[in-house]
């Protein structure tokens, strides 16, 4: 079973990226903290470059604080930042503020010495559901965007000032046009960054997941589902019947997702 979801829109915002990256300053680039590795879309890397990036690893309260501050440390470079946070919580855009213009600094020192006060435009970018639009609510004080729990909320860019000097561009959220890599589309799927309804066996790669963590995670699991961790002993457990002598392994499969992206079993980080 291969995955592969690239909606018509993302063709759209692709192309929009490459004339709205001439005129910006800064990239934030919004990584699901749950699957930061995967989250980073190589051809949103292509038209990031030579432009200065701060990565956000969003979504921490749900994931290995540890393992993604590990992770994060590499994202720092004389042209990048990174800032680890949950983006619902109240004043998590004021570090962001800061290493905005910390990063858009020579241009700020530029024209200030000509006395011209600089707007610093800035694009959000990531893949569906790494919480861009909550990021950006959160920097605007208020709700302006609209946001959910679910890929492809966001269907255009959008502009919204955030304070005295910056300006930032919300993105809808975008895969790679081939997700060669089968592994990290698993991953992608598992964080909801791709629709559930587009899964021909949502059983198997449910499985797939449960066998995917068990190495690091065992304990968040035992705890969660029980000692044996397969998607029939967990229906069991539950007491998930079709009928009397017919477990609900589709039913049961959706709960372990919905468990692990709602953060019920742990901090959990795939990589």
């Amino acid at each position: 079973m291969k995955i592969n979801w690239f909606p018509g829109h993302m063709t759209k915002t692709l192309k929009e990226l490459r004339v709205l990256l001439n005129t910006t300053d800064v990239v934030i680039y919004v990584l699901d903290s749950r699957a930061p590795i995967s989250s980073i879309n190589p051809s949103l890397n292509k038209l990031s470059q030579n432009k200065p990036v701060l990565y956000v690893f969003n979504k921490l309260d749900l994931a290995d604080e540890k393992r993604v501050r590990e992770i994060a440390k590499t994202y720092k470079t004389q042209n990048s930042d990174y800032v680890c946070l949950n983006s619902t919580m109240s004043g998590a855009g004021k570090t962001i503020k800061e290493k905005i213009n910390r990063l858009a600094a020579s241009k700020i020192e530029k024209f200030k010495s000509k006395g011209i006060r600089v707007v610093v435009r800035a694009v959000v970018v990531g893949v569906p559901n790494s919480g861009k639009s909550t990021l950006v609510n959160n920097l605007c004080g208020k709700a302006k965007l609209v946001t959910g729990n679910r890929p492809g909320v966001t269907k255009m860019t959008q502009w919204i000032s955030i304070g005295d000097n910056i300006e930032l561009c919300d993105t809808p959220g975008t895969l790679y046009p081939n997700l060669e890599d089968q592994e990290i589309a698993k991953k992608l799927f598992f964080i909801g960054s791709i629709k559930d309804e587009i899964i021909e066996d949502v059983a198997l790669l449910s499985q797939e997941f449960l066998d995917m963590t068990n190495e690091k995670y065992k304990d968040l699991l035992v705890k969660r589902f029980g000692e044996n961790l397969t998607l029939e002993d967990i229906a069991k457990k539950r007491g998930y019947l079709i009928s009397k002598d017919e477990y609900d392994i589709d039913r049961t499969a959706q709960a372990v997702l919905d468990d692990f992206r709602k953060g019920r079993i742990g901090r959990i980080t795939l990589d």
